[in-house]
């Protein structure tokens, strides 16, 4: 007994063990992405510590910087309207609907943009005025579209059996709705997105204003389109508002009638990075000014009358809030996989971070490591084979209890992540001022059960 409490005295405060390891320097010689190799260490965000913050809410933990959505929301502004006239923005909800996110950038002026019912009422109860929310979507709902109609929402009709509803809800309630063509069209993305709105190029758009135009009940406000999702290509975006401007002058001509904006959707990439891509995000990205230049370079050229230039409305999101979120977490356990490989689990599993199936999250340590690194899989807490953060990246040794973030998580995984598994956490969001909000709480068993019932005849368990 004496010889193990003097093995134990002599190993207090050493050091864990290391397997020693040979590292070739490599003076210039970068890695794949242009970048040399270094360890990333993110020990603070917005100047408060990682482990202060896991400490106080729990782990994991969802963060949203005020500071930094404010700043993008900012530089997106000014790129457009130092090249265009008339520009707003709108709020798509299904990027990030927690109410404080959606607040802050109403309050700077946007307006709201949703895709379904329950959206829409959350855009009213965020204080959104009716004729600033722009209700899209291919599933509105009778119930829906009256609600739009009495409030004197901008509906951007997907199909002709909307069309049909619309006309027909106008004529009973005596209204004027205020509607807007969904158009979908080839601006050379391939595979083209072709399933929401009218197509441009079979007519079938023609067809919806010409039986717009006949109704005289509907107010044909705009033109919308929305090309597809993560676009690294600013050409695309010059096509398609110059199609809509196009189309516009065709209504004109045709009808006299006036177009009062162009919508050109979303879809602009944030910076982070594709799987598959052989470039880092950050380099691989247009930023604002590209997109802007594309987009209104297009419109201006067009042809369209200088002093009946329509509103430009655009529905950034991703680009927008992506890199102001991440998500902190904590290390499970350590493990070799079958073939050697270095396996680290974390207590984030695919659940919280829906976008890991498509991105190469950047992910860093958020305490001194060691100087050694290899190759790791990074698998989250779930019993399922498919919970991969990430398949291959290089960290450092980490042990249990250390902490990592995950980077550019603010856009979409407060909206598509699950309860499965494990509950939901917390949402922080740290003001320009250094201060920690809580505007989600995390989930308990208490709060998933409450909209459960129990039939009488299982109410007990022998």
């Amino acid at each position: 007994m004496k010889i193990i409490e003097n093995i134990i005295m002599k190993n207090v405060g050493k050091l864990p063990y290391e397997r020693p390891f040979l590292k070739k320097l490599e003076t210039g010689i970068p890695n794949k992405f242009g970048e040399q190799s270094q360890n990333a260490l993110t020990t603070h965000i917005e100047g408060i510590a990682v482990k202060k913050l896991l400490n106080e809410y729990g782990s994991p933990l969802f963060v949203l910087s005020e500071k930094e959505i404010s700043k993008t929301l900012q530089n997106a502004k000014l790129a457009f309207t130092s090249r265009y006239p008339k520009i707003q923005f709108a709020w798509p909800y299904k990027t990030n609907y927690l109410d404080a996110v959606c607040r802050l950038f109403h309050q700077q002026g946007s307006w709201a943009e949703v895709v379904s019912g329950f959206e829409y009422q959350k855009a009213i109860h965020n204080g959104v005025p009716g004729n600033k929310i722009i209700f899209n979507g291919p599933g509105k709902t009778e119930l829906d579209l009256i609600t739009a109609v009495e409030n004197e929402s901008l509906i951007h009709i997907d199909n002709f059996e909307e069309l049909d509803n619309i006309i027909c809800i106008a004529k009973a309630s005596n209204k004027n709705p205020k509607v807007a063509l969904r158009i979908n069209m080839d601006a050379g993305i391939y595979p083209q997105w072709d399933r929401f709105g009218f197509n441009l190029e079979n007519g079938q758009s023609r067809e919806a204003i010409h039986k717009i135009m006949l109704s005289k009940n509907l107010e044909l406000e705009g033109l919308h389109c929305h090309i597809g999702t993560f676009i690294l290509s600013t050409e695309v975006y010059a096509v398609a508002a110059r199609k809509l401007a196009e189309l516009s002058l065709e209504i004109k001509n045709n009808y006299n009638y006036l177009i009062k904006y162009i919508d050109i959707g979303g879809g602009f990439a944030s910076k982070n990075t594709l799987k598959g891509s052989m470039q880092n995000g950050c380099d691989l990205c247009p930023d604002f000014d590209d997109y802007a230049e594309a987009i209104s370079s297009a419109i201006l050229d067009s042809g369209l009358n200088t002093q009946e230039l329509p509103l430009l409305i655009l529905e950034t999101g991703r680009a927008l809030i992506d890199e102001a979120g991440c998500l902190l977490g904590t290390v499970v356990a350590n493990k070799r996989l079958a073939n050697g490989k270095c396996a680290t689990i974390i207590d984030i599993g695919v659940n919280l971070l829906f976008t890991s199936f498509w991105y190469e999250h950047k992910i860093t340590p958020a305490q001194e490591s060691s100087s050694f690194t290899e190759d790791t899989v990074v698998y989250g807490p779930l019993c399922m084979n498919i919970d991969t953060i990430r398949e291959n990246v290089n960290l450092p040794q980490l042990s249990k209890g250390n902490h990592v973030v995950i980077h550019h998580t603010g856009a979409y995984n407060m909206t598509q992540w699950l309860q499965f598994i494990t509950l939901r956490p917390k949402v922080v969001m740290i003001d320009t001022q250094g201060k920690v909000h809580i505007i989600r709480e995390n989930e308990t068993t208490q709060s998933i059960s409450y909209l459960e019932r129990i039939p009488a005849h299982l109410d007990t368990v022998k």
